[in-house]
């Protein structure tokens, strides 16, 4: 395949135009995921690190969960400098762990502007020893042309770089974004006679993020046959985007995460179902940008969803809540819940104490009012941050 061969195709991919060959991919990934497991690689400094082992995958693809980002991603009081905090522990000690296996010591960094700045790899690089060589940028806005909506690049700053490691750190939900400003990237890459090597991406993402790396690197080592591929890392779970606006009527389509159809940490798991309330929030993340750099906006949100879950709250069923959150009805038993929730290789005693708090956790959600949640967490949430009201 020639270079125009593949800028087209990224920009079929991102367009929604993609070849036979190339929904065969998705597919198989999709299938993939349907048989992962996730397994352990141990701890770091309180970081629990999971493979997450994909049949027939090409590339590397791992979940990584530490109290602060469990608490970030539970909790939309934590805001502004805790955001970007909370994903410190969790990055360094991937690094830490990528370093013990291979991964290059000398790399460069993608930031997109602005999500890209809520992840703190630079930081992160000199924490655990590596040189950032170089640090590119690009920002990506949308265009509004009537209902027809593009991607422009209005600012980039790429130097030309051989054999490069790059570290990219953004949300990924439908992927439009990262799609074009990938394809941007390798375009001028190539342009300036650079390449890449590998690619270590750092999400709280979904799963749609697995097929685009797996079509992008096959691609891409036809244009560059040393790239390795991409290393992708998710911080507690593959989550995935709503399709439709949820039993409730009150999700966002391609934009609002769930727990359906995804592989969630044990420990993140864990961590919500202790919680009263946290499984019925909107969005494991909500506005990433807003919670950090524009908290009013993130504010607004977070209470127009929970006054908006207060008016469906009569005519919502709160066991179809739970499932729709959880991503499946009550399984019949405890394997085919490790199936569901990919934990078959990990500890059974455990999992097992896991299976059984997530069922106490359903039979007592019946008995609860979700009208009283409702309040109660837009109690909690003005109470915390109400000054930015």
């Amino acid at each position: 395949m020639n270079r125009l061969c593949f800028c087209g195709f990224c920009l079929h991919l991102f367009q929604g135009k993609i070849t036979f060959a190339e929904v065969n991919i998705i597919v198989s990934m999709q299938m993939g995921l349907m048989n992962a497991l996730l397994r352990s690689e141990g701890t770091d400094n309180g970081v629990s690190l999971y493979t997450l082992d994909c049949p027939g995958a090409m590339n590397h693809y791992m979940v990584v969960s530490h109290p602060a980002s469990r608490e970030l991603m539970r909790s939309p009081e934590v805001i502004g400098f805790d955001a970007y905090r909370a994903l410190l522990e969790p990055t360094a000690a991937t690094l830490r762990h990528l370093l013990a296996n291979g991964l290059s010591s000398r790399v460069n960094i993608l930031t997109i502007l602005r999500g890209g700045l809520n992840y703190p790899l630079e930081e992160c690089c000199h924490r655990v020893g590596m040189q950032v060589d170089n640090i590119d940028f690009f920002s990506c806005e949308r265009v509004f042309d009537g209902d027809a909506i593009t991607l422009d690049i209005r600012y980039e700053k790429v130097a030309a770089a051989q054999d490069c490691t790059l570290l990219i750190g953004d949300i990924f939900a439908s992927g439009s974004t990262f799609a074009h400003c990938f394809r941007h990237l390798v375009s001028e890459l190539d342009r300036q006679g650079g390449c890449l090597r590998r690619v270590v991406f750092f999400t709280i993402g979904g799963s749609r993020l697995l097929s685009l790396a797996e079509s992008l690197t096959e691609e891409m080592r036809e244009l560059w046959p040393g790239f390795e591929g991409f290393t992708c890392v998710f911080y507690e779970g593959v989550f995935s985007v709503y399709e439709d606006h949820g039993c409730t009527g009150v999700n966002r389509p391609e934009v609002d995460f769930g727990w359906q159809r995804g592989v969630i940490s044990p420990d993140f798991r864990r961590c919500v179902l202790e919680d009263d309330d946290a499984l019925f929030e909107k969005c494991i993340i909500y506005d990433g940008g807003a919670r950090r750099y524009t908290i009013p906006e993130h504010y607004d949100e977070v209470v127009e969803y929970w006054e908006s879950i207060q008016q469906v709250a009569p005519v919502t069923s709160i066991d179809t809540f739970v499932d729709e959150k959880i991503g499946f009805s009550q399984p019949s038993n405890f394997d085919d819940w490790l199936t569901l929730t990919h934990y078959a290789a990990l500890p059974a005693d455990e999992m097992k104490a896991l299976y059984e708090l997530e069922t106490t956790f359903r039979q007592n959600a019946s008995q609860r009012s979700l009208a009283d949640i409702a309040q109660r967490r837009l109690d909690e949430f003005t109470a915390a941050i109400g000054k930015y009201r």
